[in-house]
């Protein structure tokens, strides 16, 4: 008996594995660059256009039917409908759709109703261009792409995640993708931004055509309408009135704003009502909304659409270009084959007319074979047939005779002249629209605009606006403690010492007795060292400087060292020393500014018969400010009891000393 071959494993899940992902990508989670359609959104509009008779169909009814062509089952296909009817483009609703501003769900599919809108009739259908395929089954035949007239990708917006690959599309103005398509074709320059239906405040200057990289940003519409209220009209893309006030809520239980409370009256239109605390000041808490709340979000888009059955990362502009350039291609050949109707329509009218005017018909009377009524019509045919356009054929000589007694004996020639005339007219502008194609494509756009652009203006408001610093708007109204005598830090230690007031942005410095030093994250409570001899909130945009005296190991040299604490990682232990064992900090003082840092203290060695001077009084001044990690100079080998500060006058005094010593030199 012979053994099967034998596929590897490892080549078996290759395979099925790219498969798969293809499958996904082409057939799921990405658009068509030429209808700007997912598969599921092609089927649901196929199916719609099948049902549509200008009435309302249950949505229940149209997932049935969809479910003809989508293989993934009817959660898909409604969620997907649901989608479109919330877009209010290419779908006309019925019922309680859901709203993107409370966040509010849709109704069950038995009881919302949908059809096709005049737009989608309009610039998604037609069955003459349209390439057809089979079905998943093979019972039905469905559009491969439908042929849309318009970038509806670009003003649906479009977002899905497959395997490797994520597509986002942010959804642009319906008016201004028109202009854009007839800035295309006549070929001047053109721009596009999202729009969003939540409205908002939009900085594009990073969108980068929607290519990835590129990110916008976008705020709530803030209103400060008395002191102590701000109302929130419009929110971000992406969120909905209830996760706004749950961000908002959120920064408030952590401190970053202060509010008495908040009141969300959002119906058909956006109101939150934000009430703020006593003492709190109006414009900072807007600032301090956007940076901390959902009032701001930052979005990446990730243009891509399948083309050439592949999936390519286009921007927004090539992409509207392909719609704009295919619209034209498409209006090209629905005039073509309207040409070609409105010529065999003048063809066959002219052939009647002759056929009934010259009484044709009457040679067939007595004709009793097939083939002898067909011979008469054509030799009484043969005299006029230079008056047509083309030749005619047996076809047209069959359709003669299918013509009624009645229609005949009521046959009206100065009727049938009109509809020859008008026909003709009809076919000179048809050769006319044909010959100036981009001319009339603008014109199709412009009727478009005048038809269905009311009602669609822009509502994202554009504006350039800057980053704001959290640490600069977060509100300080925490206290920093500190327990020494364990090592921790936090705002949570309200048993124990008070150092400063701090936000819970802020980060912690602390330097231990031993010369090391650590920036912690601050938090309720957490660990900064044993043995501190100063704790502070860290000031990484405006660094301190610090003046400083340690002696090096437990006999060592001492030192004096000014440093600024610059660029450091959280949680490092650095030492600030040079790291002999037994080193001890001896002075430690923190300065804002340089001018402040130029202090004078005493240094009181210990006594001994050898010295004749137990006391040094040392200028902060006279040694350079250098980063964290230099050593220092050296101050004195001998032992030293305590470092204290000289008062104002003694500092005064010892200055004059030492300026008239400099000028007695």
């Amino acid at each position: 008996m012979m053994e099967e071959p034998q596929t590897p494993l490892e080549g078996m899940y290759s395979e099925w594995f790219l498969d798969y992902a293809s499958y996904v990508i082409l057939e799921r989670a990405v658009p068509h660059i030429d209808d700007g359609l997912k598969p599921v959104q092609r089927r649901i509009l196929h199916s719609l256009k099948e049902k549509d008779d200008g009435r309302f169909n249950k949505v229940a009814n149209i997932i049935g039917h969809t479910m003809q062509y989508h293989p993934h089952g009817d959660q898909a296909i409604g969620d997907a409908l649901v989608n479109m009817g919330q877009k209010e483009l290419v779908v006309d609703t019925q019922g309680n759709w859901g709203n993107i501003l409370t966040g509010d769900s849709a109704a069950a599919p038995r009881y919302i109703e949908v059809r096709l809108s005049k737009f989608a009739n309009e610039v998604l259908f037609n069955s003459k261009t349209t390439a057809w395929t089979a079905s998943y089954d093979g019972r039905n035949q469905e559009p491969v792409t439908l042929p849309a007239k318009f970038p509806i990708v670009l003003a649906h917006g479009a977002e899905g995640i497959a395997v490797g690959l994520a597509c986002k599309i942010l959804p642009h103005n319906f008016i201004e993708l028109i202009d854009a398509c007839i800035a295309v074709l006549k070929k001047e320059p053109f721009e596009v931004y999202p729009d969003f239906p939540q409205g908002g405040i939009a900085d594009v200057s990073e969108y980068n055509d929607g290519l990835r990289g590129g990110r916008i940003k976008v705020r709530a519409l803030i209103e400060k309408v008395k002191a102590k209220e701000l109302v929130i009209r419009e929110i971000p893309y992406g969120t909905t009135a209830s996760s706004v006030c749950d961000s908002i809520l959120k920064a408030n239980e952590q401190s970053k704003v202060r509010i008495a409370r908040i009141e969300d009256c959002t119906a058909q239109n956006v109101e939150i009502r934000v009430h703020l605390s006593a003492g709190c000041d109006a414009d900072q808490t807007i600032q301090a909304l956007y940076a901390f709340t959902d009032c701001e979000v930052s979005i990446s888009p990730n243009s891509c659409v399948i083309q050439g059955n592949k999936p390519h990362f286009l921007g927004v502009s090539e992409i509207l270009r392909h719609s704009a350039m295919r619209t034209r291609d498409l209006l090209g050949q629905e005039l073509e084959i309207r040409l070609a109707e409105l010529e065999e329509s003048w063809h066959f009218s002219s052939l009647e007319k002759i056929f009934i005017e010259n009484r044709i018909y009457r040679r067939i009377e007595e004709c009793e074979t097939w083939e002898a009524v067909l011979n008469e019509i054509w030799t009484g045919l043969r005299p006029f047939l230079r008056m047509l356009r083309r030749e005619v054929s047996d076809d047209d000589v069959a359709r003669l005779t299918e013509i009624r007694i009645k229609r005949i004996s009521k046959y009206d020639a100065f009727k049938a002249d009109e509809l020859l005339r008008n026909l003709e007219k009809q076919i000179a502008e048809t050769k006319r629209s044909l010959k100036q194609l981009t001319a009339y494509t603008i014109q199709w756009f412009e009727g478009l605009r005048v038809r269905y652009g009311k009602g669609r203006e822009r509502r994202t408001k554009l504006s350039a606006f800057d980053r704001v610093d959290a640490k600069q708007v977060v509100v300080a109204n925490d206290t920093l403690y500190v327990d020494r005598k364990e090592g921790f830090a936090g705002w949570g230690l309200k048993r124990d010492e008070a150092v400063c007031k701090c936000s819970r942005m802020d980060d912690i410095i602390a330097f231990s007795r031993d010369g090391t030093m650590r920036v912690v994250r601050i938090a309720e409570k957490v660990f900064i060292g044993n043995d501190n001899l100063h704790v502070a909130v860290f000031q990484r945009d405006e660094p301190k400087i610090y003046n400083m005296i340690y002696r090096n190991g437990r006999a060592g040299k001492v030192m004096v060292k000014r440093f600024r604490v610059e660029g450091v990682t959280r949680d490092k232990l650095y030492d600030l020393t040079a790291g002999s064992p037994g080193t001890r900090v001896l002075w430690l003082s923190e300065h804002d500014t340089e001018e402040e840092a130029n202090i004078v203290v005493r240094v009181h060695l210990k006594s001994d018969l050898k010295l004749r001077n137990f006391q040094i009084d040392f200028r902060f001044a006279s040694a350079l400010i250098k980063g964290r990690s230099a050593k220092g100079i050296i101050l004195t080998r001998h032992p030293v009891d305590r470092v204290v500060r000289l008062s104002k006058a003694e500092q005064e005094e010892i200055e004059e000393r030492f300026q008239s010593s400099i000028a007695s030199a």
